[in-house]
């Protein structure tokens, strides 16, 4: 199986200076810039020199800037129509062009992700002795929130990793060494989950990111990587792409602990009813 762009970005990625992680941010952001723009177009759109984009192209495993371009536009062969669209509807705000823009991140999101990597997270997840913490910086934090209720409604000891920097490093100093801790923001990165994520990385807790890029600063940290889409119609980042992966994932816990899931949720289900909390109209 040939290597993606995207992985020989993220296999590169901890080798990367400042502004080489620049012309990678634009080859992962503006992939239609790269394909039939110059090697002039793409180190000024990065803010960088030529010669940085050439060291780039040569520590991806490319023999220059002509052979990165012909990569890109072969990855982008299946993908040139619904960009099409993008560019044709993105300066509107019609409810076709978000539902295009949504339906374009829950693809690319979903189908981006690696079955095996998928399947290591949902056995992570699914193990029971093992608790989960969500650190999540603040614009994802409702999604996270929901991915611990759906999570926690699946099995026991699902809580958010969240407080100053003193209770979050008394937190993970009281982590058990098969704890796992799922970690989730999109650019611009809260620094505190950064600084959290290296705290847990300090003390060998093993982490599944997820962000909106191979190159984001969860990476370094991480033993499993996510990449979502999170291209957003209107002026703020969409996670929608992000919600359908947390969705898939807790739907993989809920078929791996389909017998004592069942039994956890059959008992919320009798007090609720007990108790009247819930009402159908």
């Amino acid at each position: 199986m040939s290597v993606t762009l995207t992985e020989r970005i993220s296999h590169a990625a901890e080798q990367l200076t400042k502004s080489e992680r620049r012309v990678a941010e634009i080859i992962l952001q503006q992939s239609q810039l790269v394909a039939f723009g110059t090697v002039s177009d793409l180190a000024q759109a990065a803010q960088a020199g030529v010669a940085t984009v050439a060291r780039l192209a040569l520590k991806l495993g490319f023999s220059g800037f002509s052979d990165m371009q012909n990569a890109v536009r072969h990855n982008m062969a299946s993908q040139l129509e619904p960009a099409a669209i993008r560019i044709k509807t993105q300066a509107g705000s019609s409810l076709e062009n978000h539902l295009q823009v949504e339906l374009e991140n829950v693809q690319q999101t979903l189908g981006g992700q690696e079955p095996a990597k998928i399947s290591a997270i949902v056995a992570q997840l699914g193990q029971l002795k093992s608790a989960v913490y969500v650190l999540s910086g603040n614009a994802s934090r409702g999604v996270a929130q929901q991915f611990v209720e759906d999570l926690g409604a699946l099995r026991p000891n699902v809580s958010m990793l969240e407080g100053n920097p003193v209770q979050i490093g008394r937190s993970i100093a009281q982590f058990a060494a098969h704890d796992v801790i799922l970690a989730l923001d999109l650019r611009r990165y809260d620094a505190w989950v950064i600084d959290a994520a290296a705290m847990a990385h300090a003390a060998d807790i093993s982490i599944i990111s997820i962000a909106d890029s191979v190159l984001s600063p969860l990476a370094k940290f991480a033993q499993h990587m996510l990449v979502v889409s999170a291209t957003g119609a209107g002026p703020f980042d969409s996670h929608v792409g992000t919600l359908a992966l947390l969705n898939f994932l807790n739907a993989g816990v809920a078929e791996k602990l389909r017998s004592s899931a069942a039994d956890r949720l059959s008992q919320a289900e009798e007090v609720w009813h007990r108790e009247n909390l819930l009402q159908d109209r």
